[in-house]
């Protein structure tokens, strides 16, 4: 199936194109769910989607949608179309993964350490000194292994969509296809409309506390004003952090860590050499090397006279290559980096003192002593803040090993109150209020989702017993207890009625503007209609989305036409297209074109290939889709 996608590649992007010249994209949504209601929503390769996984997935699109946009009408969240987008979402995870399995791909440790090293953001975000962040990944309930598994099956899905990482066809802007491609994403047209926007029918809208009244108490308005389910909670901490501040180790005790530790805070000896060196023959023999000697022992005497002679007598004369062009600097080493010879004579030499002719396996030698550094001790003031957090952690360690075992067994023991452990520690009790999901940058033990899902246990809510003592992070235990719960329900009335009234209005009012908006689109003429404007996705005259791609796929075969589009919150809109031309010279750039260009046809491709082998995997959604809410008289 793979190959006939790659190899057909040009025949799909045909087809989509053609799709695109027509009608864009066509919106999705779905109208019943009679048989959503009777089990299966969806199956893929025989497997079934329930509809408690469709709602807990859409959960989550929602709230990544809410994340991208906080100022998104929950409405929009709740409707058909959004709820669509997440099962083709869930379906389309769900036939990558059958694919996966299919093909037999495997994903072994090295690769998915190698992924992860090779990602800068998550190996920032989840690395802490070289190593997994426990505490991060237990913040969001999950364990090392959890945290690998969800790497390794995104390799895996990867791999799968491997054969349209890139554009199959890479067709420049310039190449016919591709100027067809760009004329129709960046086509423009020209287009009167009329609005019929919601708040310019509010006054007509006439609303009395009753009518209020029972507006709120439709299960669907109760559950967009719904809060999320919290908590109350007190808790109790058993951590380092906690324990570090009941440790002060005295004067003498950091004083006998400074003695013990001395070498610690001792910066290790360097000495810097030049030297020069002569080598010798084996066949030259004893009057070669005397012959050597004497040569060293004069430049030695003209050294001693001049100290910087030995740099100019060693870029002149020297023959070791690698520090003649130094002028014999050796620069800065440690003790046991030269031949033991050498090395006997130069530790012994004092800055500025030039030895007698040293004989080693690589030749005969002068060398000048140039410079010592380090071999200092930081003294204990300089060091004391250091040592203090060093005995303070340590200790904190060892209690907490210590103790853990009794916070354990006290909290269980004592449920009905975590005063007892804190009494027998010495913790401190805190308080907050929490719900089921922590708040995103959350940290610490409170980020926990093992501590929430414990605190929202059935039998702590009605027992208001403190919880087990959870390991929230490496050495921290917490137990909770909760003191109020929420159920999660809308609020009191009185609380926003206000709001509430306000929310009413605008719906009877959005009611009142499609009537009216429809109504307007079955009339011939050009009654109330504005002027003519050029718009495009790269200049939508601040069009609602919703509108301009109405706009764009219209038919425009026959010219002009009038459509009517509803765009919820943004009204009703009736559209006249008058006629239709080439994108305007200058639009774009060409690198942005050519950007453009090839993520279109990315998208495109990766659209084809995932729909191709959700008929190979037999993916079958069995909830309706409803049609375009755009309309045409």
């Amino acid at each position: 199936m793979f190959e006939f996608v790659r190899r057909n590649t040009r025949w799909l992007m045909g087809g989509i194109l053609v799709l695109l010249v027509i009608a864009f994209a066509a919106p999705t949504g779905y109208t019943s769910f009679m048989e959503a209601s009777a089990g299966s929503v969806a199956s893929v390769d025989g497997q079934k989607i329930t509809q408690v996984e469709w709602d807990a997935e859409h959960r989550r699109y929602a709230d990544r949608m809410r994340n991208q946009n906080p100022q998104i009408d929950n409405k929009l969240l709740d409707g058909d179309e959004v709820k669509m987008q997440s099962l083709k979402g869930l379906v389309d995870q769900r036939a990558l993964q059958a694919a996966a399995q299919r093909q037999g791909l495997e994903v072994d440790d090295a690769r998915v350490k190698a992924a992860f090293e090779r990602d800068p953001q998550l190996s920032a975000a989840y690395r802490v000194d070289g190593k997994l962040n426990k505490a991060l990944l237990a913040a969001q309930g999950l364990t090392e292994q959890g945290f690998v598994q969800l790497l390794r099956k995104d390799i895996q899905l990867r791999q799968v969509l491997a054969p349209v990482a890139t554009p199959a066809a890479a067709e420049g802007a310039s190449s016919r296809l591709g100027e067809l491609t760009l004329n129709t994403l960046l086509q423009q047209r020209q287009v009167r409309w009329q609005a019929f926007r919601p708040q310019d029918f509010a006054a007509q809208v006439q609303v009395s506390d009753a009518e209020v009244e029972t507006y709120y108490k439709q299960a669907e308005t109760q559950r967009r004003w719904q809060r999320a389910e919290s908590a109350d909670i007190e808790y109790l901490a058993l951590d380092l952090a906690a324990l570090k501040a009941q440790i002060q180790p005295s004067d003498d005790d950091l004083r006998k860590a400074y003695e013990s530790n001395k070498s610690r805070f001792t910066a290790p000896q360097e000495r810097r050499f030049a030297h020069l060196l002569l080598r010798l023959d084996a066949k030259g023999g004893a009057q070669a090397e005397q012959q050597a000697r004497e040569k060293l022992q004069a430049w030695r005497a003209e050294v001693q006279k001049d100290p910087k002679r030995m740099a100019e007598l060693a870029r002149q004369h020297s023959e070791d290559e690698a520090s003649k062009p130094q002028g014999g600097d050796l620069g800065f080493t440690a003790p046991g980096a030269f031949d033991p010879a050498f090395e006997a004579v130069a530790l012994k030499l004092k800055d500025g003192e030039v030895s007698d002719v040293v004989k080693t396996e690589f030749g005969l030698h002068i060398i000048q002593a140039v410079e010592t550094r380090g071999g200092s001790v930081r003294g204990f003031d300089e060091v004391r803040a250091e040592l203090l957090d060093e005995l303070r952690t340590t200790g904190a360690r060892q209690r907490f090993q210590s103790l853990s075992e009794q916070f354990t067994n006290t909290v269980f023991e004592q449920p009905a109150s975590l005063k007892p452990a804190a009494d027998k520690l010495g913790l401190s009790i805190q308080t907050a209020t929490v719900a089921r999901q922590p708040r995103p940058g959350l940290v610490g033990p409170l980020a926990s989702a093992k501590l929430l899902e414990a605190v929202f246990a059935a039998d702590a809510v009605r027992s208001r017993n403190n919880t087990e003592a959870i390991e929230t992070a490496p050495n921290q235990l917490v137990s909770a207890r909760v003191l109020q719960h929420r159920p999660a329900a809308a609020p009191p009335l009185e609380e926003v009625r206000a709001l509430v009234q306000a929310q009413w209005v605008l719906e009877r009012a959005t009611g009142l503007a499609k009537a009216a908006g429809e109504k307007r689109a079955q009339e011939v003429g050009d009654a109330g209609l504005g002027e003519s404007h050029w718009i495009s996705r790269a200049q939508p005259e601040r069009l609602p989305k919703d509108v301009l791609e109405a706009v764009l796929r219209a038919d425009a075969r026959k010219l002009p036409v009038t459509i009517g589009q509803d765009a919820g919150a943004d009204g009703y809109w009736v559209l006249q297209v008058q006629a239709i031309d080439k994108p305007k010279e200058g639009i774009m750039s060409p690198q942005d074109a050519t950007r453009l260009l090839a993520q279109s046809w990315l998208q495109a491709e990766s659209e084809a290939f995932v729909e191709a082998l959700k008929r190979d995997v037999k993916a079958v959604v069995k909830v309706k889709a409803p049609p375009s809410s755009g309309s045409k008289p």
